[in-house]
Formats: structure tokens, C-alpha cells, sequence
């Protein structure tokens, strides 16, 4: 696999990153240790968890499978989060100091490890002054105990925020963001990929295949049953059927992942996972395979580069549809202007 920077950091990362969602849940502790392995034999280094991803279990699993694997130990690159409920206090949830301290001592004990790579807000906390955060987050840095730190699920003037408080205050800065992002959802475009731009950090996506839509496994006018994650719950959050199953653009961008997967011999999944590592600013591209055979189909996309031409229908059957205003053509142009000048 590629390797590139995490953000603007001298840290290097594999291009796909192991998403570790489904260890404790949908895959036991097993066959968690088999995708660790099969993840690694491949050539990544690089493992995504959450304290919250099966109430602990996750980063669990992960901490006994680094135990007894110290030489892909010694070559991984760990990140986890803390931000949301452990339990049911009032401090048991949160990015005030008294909660991130203790969730981030947790992490390292279940993980069995002292230091993390890379310690990510889960998302923002209304309730907590950002500088209380981000000091935090610079003491965690300079007691060793994390190497850098990022946010996910950050909207544009959060990242903006964070990142000009950190400057003006000498507190090291983000270096990443993750996001959900895919061939679907593209709104990120429209200013957090930018914010980021802005700032030098890259981007972790998270549901390249959009809850499994561009894998071509769902089927229009057919609400899906079995073990899939809407065979199992149709309604689910954004990946919900019905809502997607009524948009025209959903059915148009999936018949074009499935058009030029088979003029490339390669699966629809691939295609969908290539173009989001192509994207600009993307460091890693999170991958959330239930089993073996998911896991090496999607790392087949580390061989796939597409064409411009393939990009640019992708690009083009893909894009955001905003308002015309703030985001659509009329509030752009108002942000730009010719070098020469004139009306």
C-alpha cells in the first residue's frame, strides 16, 4: 500500500486504515484478531478504534491482539477517541478536561499500551470552552502520553476555531479530521474540506462506501433484509434506505461505480474506495469490513488508480447539489475574482 503523511505530521500512515467498529459487535474477538492479521500481511500499519466502539470491548480486543504481536506491534500506528457516554454521570461523557483525562487513561489501559498515536475528539461538546480542550490535549502531548491529536465529525468554523485558539495560545495543533465521506455524502466540500486545507490537516474518511450503498449490494424498490447493517435495521441513520432509495442522484452515482467497475474488472467497492483515497487532502481512507473476504476486496483498491476520465464521472454524477446560496454558484462566485479584474 501507499504510504503518506498523518496531516502535516512526520508520522506516515498506509493509505487504508483499519476501522475496528465491528470488533466486540458484529465480529468476535477471532474474527477481530483475522482481520488484524490479514490487515497487516497486506502491508498496513495503521488501526482506528473508539472508546465507545462496543462500550470498551474494541479497544480491548485490539490491546490483547497488540500483546501478542509485538513485531506488527512496534509497526502500528494507533488511534483512538473519547467523547461520548461511558457511563451514566454527568462527567461521564464530554471534551471537558475531567472527563477526556479519564477516558484517555482508560483508553490506554485497554489498549495495554502508554502512549497513543493519535487521540481524536469524537465529535463537538457544546458545553466545554474549546481552549479547555485544547489544553488538554497539549498537556496530553507533552506528558507523552498521545503523539497527536484530531477531531472527527467537526464542522467548518470548529476546525477554524480550534485551530486559530491552538496558534495564538502555542498549543500543538490538530492534525486530522474525520469525517464521513463518500461518493454520497460530498457536502463536506462545501467548507470543511477547505477548513482543513486551511489549516494543513488531513482527512481520515469514515463510511467510504456509504453504509454499503456502493457495493451495489442494495437494490432500488427492494428494502433490504439479512445481515447486512440495513438488512438488519432499513432505518439507519443516514444510511437509511427509504431516504436514499427516493433520490434519483443515489440510483445514477451507483449505476456509474457499477459501470466502470466492470469495464475495470474490478468490484464496485474498489471503485468507490479509489476514488475517495484520490480525493484531495485525504491521508487514510477507513475501511469497516465485517469479514476476510470484505476486508481483501477492499484492499484491492490500493492497486486501482482510476483514469481522470474515470474521476472526472465520478466527479461530475457525484457532485453536491447545494442552495444557490450560501454554497451553490451565486454565493461562490462572490468569493472569487479574476486576477485582471473588471465587471
Amino acid at each position: 500500500m501507499d504510504y503518506r503523511k498523518l496531516g502535516p505530521s512526520g508520522a506516515v500512515v498506509t493509505a487504508y486504515c483499519l476501522g475496528t467498529m465491528t470488533f466486540g459487535a458484529e465480529a468476535d474477538e477471532t474474527a477481530s484478531h483475522r482481520l488484524l492479521d490479514d490487515y497487516f500481511a497486506w502491508g498496513g500499519n495503521f488501526i482506528d478504534t473508539a472508546d465507545v466502539y462496543s462500550a470498551g470491548k474494541s479497544e480491548e480486543i485490539i490491546g490483547r491482539w497488540l500483546k501478542a504481536r509485538p513485531n506488527e506491534a512496534r509497526q502500528a500506528v494507533i488511534a483512538t477517541k473519547g467523547r461520548f457516554p461511558m457511563g451514566n454521570g454527568p462527567n461521564d461523557i464530554g471534551l471537558s478536561r475531567r472527563h477526556l483525562n479519564q477516558a484517555l487513561n482508560d483508553s490506554l489501559r485497554r489498549l495495554d499500551v502508554d502512549h497513543i498515536d493519535l487521540y481524536q475528539m469524537h465529535a463537538w461538546d457544546a458545553l466545554t470552552p474549546i481552549e479547555e480542550t485544547l489544553r488538554f490535549l497539549d498537556d496530553a502531548v507533552s506528558a507523552g502520553k498521545i503523539g497527536y491529536y484530531g477531531f472527527s465529525n467537526y464542522v467548518g468554523w470548529h476546525i477554524a476555531k480550534a485551530v486559530e485558539i491552538a496558534k495564538a495560545r502555542g498549543y500543538t495543533r490538530p492534525v486530522t479530521l474525520q469525517p464521513q465521506y463518500n461518493l454520497l455524502v460530498r457536502d463536506i466540500e462545501l467548507e470543511i474540506v477547505a477548513a482543513c486545507q486551511d489549516a494543513g490537516m488531513g482527512l481520515l474518511p469514515w463510511s467510504p462506501l456509504g453504509g454499503g450503498w456502493l457495493t451495489g449490494k442494495y437494490k432500488r424498490d427492494n428494502t433490504p433484509t439479512g445481515a447486512t447493517r440495513l438488512g438488519e435495521n432499513p432505518n439507519r441513520g443516514s444510511e437509511s434506505y427509504t431516504a436514499r432509495n427516493a433520490q434519483d442522484r443515489t440510483w445514477a452515482i451507483i449505476t456509474t461505480v457499477e459501470e466502470i467497475a466492470k469495464a475495470r474488472d474490478v468490484s464496485m467497492a474498489q471503485v468507490a474506495l479509489a476514488w475517495t483515497a484520490a480525493r484531495p487532502a485525504v491521508t487514510s481512507v477507513i475501511l469497516g469490513a465485517r469479514t476476510p473476504e470484505q476486508l481483501a476486496d477492499n484492499l484491492g483498491a490500493a492497486k486501482l488508480a482510476l483514469s481522470e476520465a474515470e474521476m472526472d464521472r465520478l466527479n461530475e454524477i457525484s457532485a453536491p447539489q447545494p442552495a444557490e446560496y450560501p454554497y451553490g454558484t451565486g454565493g461562490t462566485n462572490q468569493r472569487h475574482r479574476k486576477i485582471e479584474g473588471g465587471r
